[in-house]
């Protein structure tokens, strides 16, 4: 494909878009005939001599670009609190400052929640533990749990998917025991937090 230099081979140009010497323009697309509601972009808004090709560009968050499940928005809440405790941050939320994008709304609210009441969901997940201190537990499900246990004692998300959800997480990113473990605590934890279990 030759570039297309001479401003002249291109009668198209939308009004107040000029091309200096140097430019190369390597391809064209026609949008002219596109329309919104085909999902297409639609043409171009011309004001004053400004093209504005996306009048209102879409907020952006980290994760998903704020497209996705609540499975997804835990997920990324839960290698948002994994990532603090491994940085040693002393507010888990902290996490949260340093990245590029914010999260996800869920899973930002997840992780802040944990980070303002880890000292209860921890006294409760050691309550109920048998055998473990909280400190004793893998990182990874030491998180799932926090998790869990701040959905269970500060949402109104239905226990079977507060428990189903750490369990499929737990299945996914920690050992092949872990998940029985997060199951049989949370279903505690449940069973005290919530009087419809």
């Amino acid at each position: 494909m030759t570039p297309l230099t001479d401003p002249s081979e291109l009668p198209f140009l939308p009004p107040g878009l000029h091309l200096g010497d140097d430019d190369v323009v390597e391809s064209v697309v026609d949008i002219s005939d596109q329309d919104e509601s085909d999902g297409e972009m639609a043409a171009p808004l011309v004001d004053d001599g400004v093209i504005d090709l996306e009048p209102d560009p879409p907020v952006r968050v980290s994760g998903f670009d704020g497209i996705g499940t609540r499975r997804e928005s835990r997920e990324r809440a839960l290698a948002l609190l994994y990532e603090a405790e491994q940085k040693g941050l002393e507010s888990l939320g902290a996490v949260i400052d340093d990245l590029p994008l914010p999260p996800e709304p869920f899973a930002g609210q997840l992780v802040m929640g944990v980070s303002d009441h880890l000292g209860e969901l921890d006294e409760l997940i050691g309550r109920f533990s048998v055998g473990w201190t909280v400190q004793r537990m893998p990182a990874i499900d030491r998180a799932l749990l926090r998790l869990g246990a701040y959905e269970l004692a500060y949402t109104d998300v239905p226990v079977g998917a507060c428990i189903s959800e750490a369990v499929e997480l737990a299945k996914r990113y920690s050992t092949d025991d872990s998940h029985t473990f997060v199951n049989g605590l949370l279903s505690r934890l449940a069973t005290e937090l919530r009087s419809e279990t």
